[in-house]
This record gives structure tokens, C-alpha cells and sequence, in this order.
């Protein structure tokens, strides 16, 4: 399986990682290259794991799997030049820097893509998504609040991306990761309001607050993104007509309507495994679309920021 990764930063590093595992578990041959614009070297490790590396994409370059991890400003332009080049696509979220790119000028007809989601995969939301067809809920209650000093430890906070509104920051492209599950939960809703702004004495210029009412057919949602909050805070409240469902994301739990607590403990690194696996199966077997394919997640984008 010939497989190219355009950016090998901390995230495409993860991918390039679990996809050599994974296929080592289904007995199928990787053989990784990295496209890459940085000078930085890499570590032995991660260099261990490539078969080569490319300065510019080779013009008669085919690939089984290409994985789009640079910078999301530079995605469409990546998937413009990779057009017909490679046989599936793994997209990492979110999919573009702002709404409205052309599906069909960057994709090739017939594509099979699948945009990062790995929320979907942690073993909490597993759970929940196997309780849900017995839970008919009237309401969601969706919170993400974090501090946004404490996200990346020994790293000024002002220097990042997340804190400047020019380089694509902000909470709701930050935390996308709420509306994406919220999306294979219950779809796409009727109506979306969205307040969004700057609120707190954080040294940045991009939201860092955004606060959303959703409608769907048989439900209302409310959805909270923040990067002030002081104690960590990532769940779904679910009210249902036999009491309140809770997965609390960040505790491993999920709180049943009669009070009882079921516990997943798992490192991190578990969803993006089991997203690895079905990729893999999806890139080798698949047919269709992916689980998550790039109309959907552009959805998900304009959602986010308040424009669907």
C-alpha cells in the first residue's frame, strides 16, 4: 500500500504512526512518503517510518491513500494538485479554512474521502450511539469549555493560531469536533442561531466564546464553546422522557437516566486508532462514501461558523 502524507506535524506524526500499526495488524505492506514544505528535520523515529520524502509532488506520482495533515489553509490547494492521484482520502478537520470551496474542482468524481472525526470513535460516544435509538431525546445540551493558556503546556498562548481571528482561530473552527458528532447523532438541522464574539480578558483577537440553538425534526439543542473556562468541561446532556443521559467526554463516563455510571477508560490515542482501522478497511475494501465524506463535513464548517 503506497500512501503519501502531505505535513508531518504532531498530527499527521499520530497518523503516519497508527496507519504503520494497523496495517501491521491486517498483515498489509506500508510504504510512507511525506510531502513536505519544512526545513525541520525529523525525528528517527518518524523517519524510520517513510520510505521517502518529496520537496514537490511528483507529477506522475500515484498512491493508494494520500493524508491531507498541513495547515487547513493550504487543504484545497493540496487536494487540487493530489485530483485523481490517489485512491482514498483522509482529510484532516476540519476540511477547509472557510465555507463555499468546490467540491468538484478539487475531487475527483467518484473520490473515496473520509474527514477526520475522532470524537466519534472514543469509547464514550460509542456507547452512546449504541443507547441512542432507545433514548428519543427532546433535548441536547452540548458544553466544550477549556483554558486555552493551558492547551499546549511551555507554549505562549498569544503566539498560536487559535488566538488570532487572521490565522483561522477561534472556537468554532477550534471545537468543531461538538458539531461534527452532533452531526452523526441527529444529521443536519432546520435552523441554526449563533452568537459569537470576544468576551473574556484573554489576550487574543478571535472568538473565544460562541453559543448556538439548533432545531432538528424532533429535538432543540444548545451548543457552548469556550476558552475561558477554568475547569475542564466536554459533554452531551440528552433529556429524554425517562430521565437525563450524560456523556462526559472528558471523565470516560456516561451516566444513565436511572443513575447509573458506566466507564470507559481509555488513553487518547484509542479513538484515533480505531479511526486508523476503519480507514484502512475503507482505503483497501470500501466502496461509497466514507462515514464522514467532505459534503458532509463542509456542512459541519458552516455550521460552526454560523453561516448554514
Amino acid at each position: 500500500m503506497k500512501v503519501l502524507f502531505c505535513g508531518l506535524g504532531s498530527i499527521g506524526t499520530r497518523h503516519l504512526k497508527n496507519l504503520h500499526a494497523a496495517a501491521a495488524r491486517s498483515g498489509v505492506a506500508v510504504q510512507a512518503y511525506a510531502l513536505r514544505s519544512s526545513a525541520r528535520a525529523l525525528a528517527g523515529e518518524v523517519k524510520a517510518l517513510l520510505a521517502g520524502e518529496f520537496s514537490a509532488l511528483p507529477q506522475e506520482a500515484q498512491f493508494d491513500a494520500a493524508f491531507i495533515t498541513n495547515p487547513t489553509s493550504l487543504h484545497y490547494d493540496t487536494l487540487c494538485a493530489l485530483r485523481g492521484k490517489a485512491g482514498a482520502l483522509f482529510i484532516e478537520k476540519p476540511i477547509f479554512d472557510a465555507p463555499g470551496k468546490d467540491l468538484g474542482a478539487c475531487l475527483a468524481p467518484g473520490q473515496k474521502a473520509y474527514v477526520a472525526a475522532p470524537m466519534r470513535w472514543c469509547g464514550v460516544m460509542l456507547a452512546l450511539k449504541r443507547l441512542l435509538p432507545q433514548l428519543r431525546p427532546y433535548s441536547a445540551r452540548v458544553i466544550c469549555s477549556s483554558y486555552l493558556p493551558e492547551w499546549r503546556p511551555g507554549v505562549d498562548y498569544r503566539t498560536v493560531y487559535s488566538a488570532h481571528r487572521a490565522m483561522g482561530g477561534g472556537v468554532a473552527v477550534d471545537l468543531i469536533h461538538e458539531w461534527d458528532y452532533m452531526a452523526e447523532l441527529f444529521g443536519t438541522p432546520r435552523q441554526v442561531y449563533c452568537l459569537k464574539g470576544t468576551y473574556s480578558e484573554l489576550e487574543l483577537d478571535s472568538d473565544d466564546l460562541a453559543v448556538y440553538i439548533a432545531r432538528y425534526d424532533t429535538l432543540l439543542a444548545e451548543v457552548h464553546l469556550d476558552y475561558f473556562g477554568r475547569t475542564y468541561r466536554r459533554s452531551i446532556e440528552l433529556f429524554c422522557k425517562d430521565g437525563t443521559v450524560t456523556a462526559d467526554f472528558g471523565a470516560g463516563t456516561l451516566t444513565l437516566a436511572d443513575g447509573r455510571v458506566e466507564t470507559y477508560p481509555e488513553p487518547v490515542n484509542a479513538r484515533y486508532e480505531r479511526e486508523m482501522e476503519y480507514f484502512l478497511e475503507y482505503a483497501l475494501h470500501g466502496t461509497g462514501e466514507s462515514v464522514n465524506p467532505p459534503r458532509t463535513a463542509q456542512e459541519v464548517l458552516k455550521i460552526a461558523l454560523g453561516e448554514a
